[in-house]
């Protein structure tokens, strides 16, 4: 399966983003209110300038406590953005995303984000491509 038919099987496929300048405590609230993982950071919503998730929130809440929660985004973000395209197989960003360990990744066309696709997505594609799979194998089998 490729990332193009994930996306396109995806209900909506509005990616989230905030400005470089957002607060800590502001993303955390996008994230809670739209039930998401990660949010985009982005001075224009389509050239990615990194990626923020609940983890880095996290990990920031850890370390520093509540005062971190004013910070700007811009300073938590993960800046080494690994991404993939519409061409991508499904098999091949689950392979970056375990490598790298993360949970989310941008698809790009060029310099320009066309989406956003997390490891449920690609599990999900996964697992329907399986049951496929499996139900062809059974049909073979039995002569349907």
């Amino acid at each position: 399966m490729l990332v193009k038919q994930i996306l396109s099987s995806k209900p909506t496929g509005k990616v989230f983003t905030l400005a470089p300048h957002a607060t800590l405590s502001e993303a955390a609230a996008l994230l809670s209110d739209k039930r998401i993982g990660a949010i985009i950071v982005s001075k224009d919503g389509k050239h990615p300038a990194g990626i923020l998730s609940e983890r880095d929130i996290v990990r920031e809440l850890g370390k520093r406590g509540v005062v971190c929660m004013t910070d700007t985004v811009d300073q938590v973000m993960t800046t080494k953005l690994i991404g993939c395209t519409n061409a991508d197989s499904a098999d091949s960003v689950m392979q970056k995303m375990t490598d790298g360990r993360f949970r989310h990744m941008p698809v790009m066309d060029g310099e320009v984000m066309i989406g956003l696709i997390s490891i449920g997505d690609v599990v999900k594609a996964r697992l329907s491509e399986l049951s496929m799979e499996k139900d062809a194998l059974e049909g073979m089998i039995k002569g349907f």
